[in-house]
């Protein structure tokens, strides 16, 4: 059990720490509007559209996150040359991330992914992109980011989606120079390069992943299961994430840590794998350990999933939860080992 004063310990030792996001960036886009009629053209509701917004998705809401926590946050990514493009470094702008690590790519879309919302209800989400892996001189430019950002870097954070910028020598790069500095990584896969990432600190699936992965269905209950999956990643942390069922985290040691969802109401879940993220890397680079770093992301998420779409939680939000989920002797009431 964490503390109060740990709490505030760790979370003003986050606002130090500089963090470096490396992966997939991406816009979101939301069309807002009403729905009156169905169309004549074919049996589908007509959108009038009232509101347009955007957000920032994919490693670059894992960046806005770890600014949100007042942590000083270098993102690095591939983006198109491209109207998108420009809006993302915009949001990036109004996020107070800087665009100094992103490279640009002619002839390849900003990966963007357009949600139309009705009613409060999404009715149709549109993505634009493309997958394949960059190579040749985009290649070169993103390691040569990844060689500039890591050099002061207190933690250094992996979001994969599957959008081809964390190509093999990129995430080689990224593992061995975490290694050699001696910061923490943390790893959000996806499943084409999920055997890729050997020797990170949390290596953190989701359960419908990590069964796709392993070509069979993980019980949690069964004592060797998921240390047993830890060993095949070759990994030092597995931090599964289960949706309303919390997260399960195996240590080194084998240890199975249950760490119960503490979402009050769940609106939106866009973006909170995003946050846990965000949360656990940060908090690895103030000094937490990997359980206590467990319990911040949760709470983290928990507060994600009660806003609409895509959205960042802050450290006095964070703070505020615990605090009303304290027993009277100052110790957070949940979690428990397994």
């Amino acid at each position: 059990m964490i503390a109060r004063e740990r709490v505030k310990q760790i979370l003003d030792r986050m606002e130090q720490q500089r963090v470096v996001v490396l992966g997939d960036a991406m816009l979101d886009i939301y069309l807002i509007g009403d729905v009156d009629r169905i169309s004549p053209e074919a049996p589908v509701p007509v959108v009038t559209v009232h509101e347009q917004r955007h957000a920032l998705g994919g490693a670059a809401n894992v960046a806005a996150n770890v600014a949100a926590i007042g942590a000083k946050v270098t993102l690095v990514a591939a983006i198109g040359d491209d109207s998108r493009g420009e809006q993302l470094r915009t949001e990036m702008a109004t996020a107070g991330i800087s665009d100094g690590s992103l490279v640009t790519l002619a002839g390849r879309p900003t990966t963007s992914k357009t949600r139309v919302v009705a009613r409060g209800q999404q009715l149709v989400r549109i993505d634009e992109e493309e997958e394949g892996g960059i190579s040749g001189a985009a290649e070169a430019q993103v390691l040569a980011a990844v060689q500039r950002s890591i050099a002061d870097a207190d933690a250094v954070l992996v979001e994969d989606y599957n959008k081809g910028v964390l190509t093999p020598a990129i995430i080689e790069a990224i593992l061995l120079g975490a290694k050699s500095r001696g910061i923490p990584s943390v790893v959000d896969p996806k499943f084409r390069n999920f055997f890729a990432y050997r020797g990170a600190t949390v290596f953190k699936p989701n359960r419908r992943e990590l069964e796709a992965a392993l070509g069979a269905a993980v019980d949690i209950e069964h004592a060797d299961a998921l240390p047993q999956a830890m060993e095949r990643l070759e990994v030092q942390n597995l931090l599964l994430t289960m949706g309303p069922h919390g997260m399960v985290l195996v240590g080194r040691d084998g240890a199975l840590t249950r760490i119960p969802t503490v979402a009050r109401e769940v609106y939106d879940v866009s973006g909170a794998g995003d946050t846990v993220t965000a949360w656990v890397g940060t908090a690895l680079a103030a000094g937490a350990s990997v359980r206590e770093a467990a319990e911040l992301a949760n709470y983290a998420a928990g507060i994600e999933v009660g806003k609409s779409g895509v959205a960042v939680v802050t450290r006095d939000e964070v703070l505020d939860r615990f605090e009303r989920l304290l027993d009277p002797a100052g110790m957070f009431r949940r979690g428990g080992v397994i």
